[in-house]
C-alpha cells in the first residue's frame, strides 16, 4: 500500500513537471508580463519585467505613492514568498476605492503576472494564497438602516 502511495505521488510530480514545460511565459512585444489584480473598489492594471526592484504606482515611486510600510510590505509579499526579490520592475495603474484596497489590489495584479511570467512559480503563489482574489467588498445600505445593519436609535415615547 505505501509502495502505490509513493508511485502515486511520484507520478503526480511527473505531471506537474511535464504541464510546467508545456506552459508557455504570455509576453508582450517590449517582454512584459501583464496582469489585472482587483481588491475592494480598486482595480490595478499591473506590468512586470526584468529589472533592479524598481516599483512605480501611477507614475509615482512606491514610497510616495504608499506611505505606510505595511502597504509597501504588502506588494513585497509574492516577490519575497517566491524569492525573486529585486529581480523585477513593476509599473501599474490602479484606480478606484481607497489605498488598503489598492495596495491589495496591486498584489493581486503583481502574483498573477509573475505566474505569467514564470508560470513554474504559480504552485508557490497559490500555496500562499497570493492568486485568490480577495472577494470581500462593503456590504450596501438598506432602506429602514442608518448603514448596512445599523438601525436609528430606538426611541421608547
Amino acid at each position: 500500500m505505501a509502495e502505490l502511495k509513493e508511485a502515486l505521488r511520484g507520478l503526480k510530480a511527473e505531471e506537474v513537471a511535464a504541464v510546467a514545460a508545456q506552459v508557455q511565459p504570455k509576453l508582450d512585444a517590449q517582454g512584459r508580463a501583464y496582469a489585472t489584480g482587483r481588491r475592494k473598489n480598486a482595480v490595478a492594471r499591473v506590468w512586470i519585467k526584468p529589472g533592479i526592484g524598481r516599483v512605480v504606482v501611477n507614475g509615482r515611486e512606491i514610497e510616495v505613492y504608499f506611505a505606510r510600510p505595511v502597504l509597501r510590505m504588502l506588494l513585497s509579499q509574492p516577490f519575497e514568498s517566491a524569492n525573486r526579490k529585486d529581480q523585477y520592475d513593476v509599473w501599474c495603474t490602479v484606480v478606484g476605492g481607497g489605498l488598503s484596497g489598492q495596495a491589495g489590489a496591486v498584489r493581486h495584479g503583481i502574483s498573477r503576472a509573475l505566474s505569467l511570467f514564470e508560470p513554474t512559480l504559480r504552485p508557490v503563489l497559490k500555496r500562499g494564497g497570493f492568486l485568490t482574489r480577495d472577494s470581500r467588498v462593503v456590504e450596501r445600505k438598506k432602506y429602514g438602516k442608518a448603514k448596512a445593519r445599523r438601525s436609528f436609535q430606538f426611541s421608547k415615547r
